[in-house]
C-alpha cells in the first residue's frame, strides 16, 4: 500500500470537535490563521505522494474508513493549506469541491497526536 498523505494532529481548535457531532472534521495545517483555527484539528503539513481518489482509505487514529467521494478541489486545498473537509457519511458524489467523503461511524472524539493517513 502506498500511502499518499500523513500527517499528525498538533492541536484542536475550541470548537473543532463541535463538527463530529455533525459526522464531519475539518483540518488545517499549522499556522493556520486564529479565527480558522478554532474550528480545525491542526496538524503538521505532509507532502502528498500521488492523488487521492474514491476507493482509496482514510486512517484516522488507526481506524480505516473507505473514501467515497473526493470534491474536485480536495488535493488542491490539502496539498497548499493542509485544508480538508472530511464528511462520515458514505456519499459517492462529494458535496462540496473541497470535501472527501468517508464510509464509517464518525469518531467521538480524535486525540491529539493522532495519525491521519490516506493510503492507496
Amino acid at each position: 500500500m502506498q500511502t499518499i498523505y500523513q500527517t499528525t494532529i498538533t492541536r484542536i481548535g475550541d470548537f473543532a470537535r463541535e463538527a463530529l457531532s455533525d459526522q464531519m472534521l475539518i483540518t488545517f495545517r499549522e499556522g493556520a490563521p486564529q479565527d480558522i483555527q478554532d474550528y480545525c484539528f491542526i496538524h503538521q503539513h505532509g507532502v502528498t505522494e500521488g492523488e487521492l481518489h474514491r476507493g482509496a482509505c482514510m486512517e484516522l487514529a488507526n481506524v480505516r474508513y473507505p473514501v467515497t467521494a473526493v470534491g474536485e478541489v480536495a488535493m488542491q486545498n490539502l496539498r497548499e493549506l493542509g485544508h480538508i473537509t472530511l464528511r462520515f457519511d458514505g456519499c459517492e458524489h462529494a458535496e462540496f469541491p473541497g470535501s472527501v467523503h468517508v464510509k464509517g461511524i464518525t469518531p467521538d472524539d480524535i486525540p491529539l497526536g493522532s495519525i491521519l493517513k490516506f493510503i492507496d
